[in-house]
């Protein structure tokens, strides 16, 4: 199997890249986003669709769903955006239905979630969660979706053939990025300003299980063995490879402040960003050592998307 593409978008750089992750090369760029963050691809890789950090001020008085900010979707093979779609506040993260049909933002400004109709380019419902919405899962068969609402530590889980919320889940303090188990019985959390990691049953709604990791927790993904997680702490300088089962936490020291990070699948390597340097570390996620580095042209890697 040819190694997969790794899309990433590089913040303040106004571009998104394109990574061959067999050698780490940089094989294209597609510019005319701003300040790209959360990105997504469709299940079948055609499209990739970005969410932007940046957005105007609202007028007074206007309603809170007033668009203020955009959605990029851009066309990798043909090399550029492709419709731009407005959205109400800017985007922290993103997520993909897996019938590739709806895109779901996070809008921290708005305290809820945008779902975009990709087929028509518009926004199609939006739906509060809670204060400061930040990463959204959907598991598998596409029926539910969990939002992680920082401003007052809840996931809210989200009924995908209503399109409403039907239950509020304990996440631990200041929840933000969200990984499921294998399973999906179980929801992994980073709690960043309390530097921990919280294990969500999904059953029960319920913090089973509290790790202490370091200073401003953020990245987190889970590696191809299905229990090993991958944390970054910002201010400790280091990435942790915990084992889920045992509780035993590694460490490697990767400086100046790991930021993003998501596995590549089929690869054995983790990504990690840095927030201060135009960097990426690959990381070999069996031996926990630094494999190589991707040095990027300008900005900061954010959430990537990998397209096999």
């Amino acid at each position: 199997m040819a190694a997969p593409i790794a899309y990433i978008p590089l913040g303040s750089a106004n571009q998104v890249i394109a990574v061959d992750a067999a050698n780490g090369k940089i094989i294209r760029s597609y510019s005319g986003v701003e300040n790209p963050h959360g990105l997504v691809a469709t299940p079948d890789g055609e499209y990739l669709v970005a969410g932007s950090l940046k957005e105007t001020p609202v007028p007074a008085g206007a309603p809170s769903d007033t668009p203020n900010s955009k959605l990029y979707v851009i066309h990798p093979e043909h090399g550029h955006v492709m419709a731009e779609i407005p959205v109400p506040g800017w985007t922290h993260h993103e997520a993909v239905t897996p019938d590739g049909k709806y895109v779901i933002s996070t809008h921290p400004t708005r305290g809820g979630i945008s779902v975009v109709d990709v087929i028509n380019n518009k926004v199609y419902k939006t739906i509060k969660t809670g204060p400061s919405p930040n990463y959204t899962l959907v598991t598998k068969d596409g029926k539910r979706a969990y939002v992680s609402n920082s401003g007052n530590g809840t996931l809210s889980e989200i009924d995908l053939s209503k399109w409403e919320v039907t239950r509020s889940l304990e996440a631990g303090p200041t929840p933000e990025h969200l990984v499921f188990s294998p399973d999906e019985k179980t929801i992994y959390v980073s709690n960043d300003r309390a530097g921990t990691v919280s294990v969500v049953s999904v059953e029960q709604g319920k913090v089973e299980t509290t790790y202490k990791i370091g200073k401003r927790v953020h990245g987190l993904d889970i590696g191809d063995d299905g229990k090993t997680l991958f944390i970054s702490s910002r201010s400790d300088d280091k990435l942790v490879a915990l084992d889920t089962q045992t509780g035993e936490q590694r460490v490697l020291t990767l400086s100046p402040e790991p930021y993003h990070l998501d596995k590549i699948p089929g690869t054995g390597k983790v990504y990690v960003s840095s927030g201060k340097a135009p960097i990426i570390w690959v990381v070999d996620q069996k031996t926990f050592t630094v494999a190589g580095t991707i040095q990027l042209p300008a900005g900061e890697g954010h959430q990537i998307a990998v397209v096999p």
